[in-house]
Parts: structure tokens; C-alpha cells; sequence
């Protein structure tokens, strides 16, 4: 799919004027670095700040440094930490941000897993423009 040529709408956090406008960020938690890549690419392309890490032990470790993001791509599987034990590491230091679940898998029973340790929604992978404008407009409307 050609991302320069999909249309995309930019998501910005507005609290009641131009300029208090500020950028959404956005944490990428994958272990495979192309779908890093692609993911940070989709997220940028919609005008979000974006920052990744390889797993979610990494994530945990920045969350804990005192970095704040408003949206947490995690994926499932990875080593070191996997998706559904940082979320429920990250849900219990505070983190009430979004935090929605990426996956190749197709089990109904582990992607309700994946909810059960409190991710806010689940997408599969490979993600689509329209699955992430859909998760952005999610976003925005907690924002």
C-alpha cells in the first residue's frame, strides 16, 4: 500500500484555541523493527510524535522515567515482556492512557486476554490507515 497516497486527516489535541494546540504522542512497542518502521510511518503520517521500543519491559522502563504518551501501540508477543504483562504493569503505575492492543494472532481467546489485562481495544495485524484513523478518532474523543 502506497501511504503517500492514502488520505489521512492530522490529529492534534486542541484545548480551546490554536495556540494551546499540542501534538499527540504516540509509543510504538514491537520487536520486529519493519513493523516498528511501518507503525511509526502511519502514525507520523497523521500528524502524531511518535517514539519506540523494542518491548515491553522497555516501555514499563520510559513510562517509569517519567515519559507520557497518549497513545501506546503495544504488541502481543514479544521477549523480555510481552504485551498483556506491560499493560498490566503500565495500568498498575497509573498509565490510564490509551493502550490498544496489536496482533497477529487470530484466537479470540488471546486477543480477550489481551483485553483482560486492560488494553483499551485490540487491532490486528498488518494495520491499515483506516484501522488507525478509526483508533485516532477514538483517541481524540478522550482527549
Amino acid at each position: 500500500m502506497d501511504l503517500e497516497s492514502s488520505k489521512s486527516k492530522q490529529f492534534v489535541a486542541s484545548k480551546g484555541s490554536l495556540q494551546e494546540e499540542k501534538m499527540v504522542r504516540a509509543l510504538v512497542v514491537d520487536d520486529d523493527s519493519i513493523v516498528r518502521k511501518i507503525h511509526m510511518r502511519l502514525l507520523r503520517k497523521l500528524g502524531l510524535k511518535t517514539e519506540a521500543v523494542e518491548n515491553g519491559k522497555e516501555a514499563v522502563d520510559l513510562c517509569q522515567s517519567g515519559k507520557s504518551f497518549d497513545l501506546v501501540l503495544m504488541d502481543m508477543e514479544m521477549p523480555i515482556m510481552d504485551g498483556p504483562t506491560a499493560t498490566k504493569e503500565l495500568r498498575a503505575m497509573g498509565v490510564t492512557n490509551m493502550i490498544v492492543g496489536v496482533t497477529s494472532c487470530s484466537m479470540e481467546s488471546e486477543t480477550q486476554a489481551f483485553i483482560r489485562a486492560g488494553v483499551d481495544g485490540c487491532i490486528k495485524k498488518p494495520l491499515s490507515i483506516d484501522a488507525v484513523n478509526n483508533m485516532m478518532n477514538d483517541l481524540v474523543k478522550k482527549l
